[in-house]
């Protein structure tokens, strides 16, 4: 594992718990933030969940020796 692939996982582990956040203040009816700018948050951070941890494992893959 490199320090890249380190940062890809980082980056989508904190995608990930932005997006379980935003489920749950979602389901809880008042948002904190708004429902329109959590529904925004949860719709950015799923796709960016996939991306980074694609992204880091094509990297690991590409940098074994």
């Amino acid at each position: 594992m490199t320090p890249k692939s380190g940062v890809f996982l980082a980056g989508s582990c904190i995608a990930a718990i932005a997006a379980v956040g935003s489920v749950f203040e979602l389901s809880s009816g008042e948002a904190q933030l708004g429902t329109l700018t959590t529904g925004i948050i949860l719709a950015l951070s799923i796709p960016l969940v996939i991306v980074f941890f694609m992204a880091a494992v094509r990297d690991a893959k590409a940098n074994q020796p």
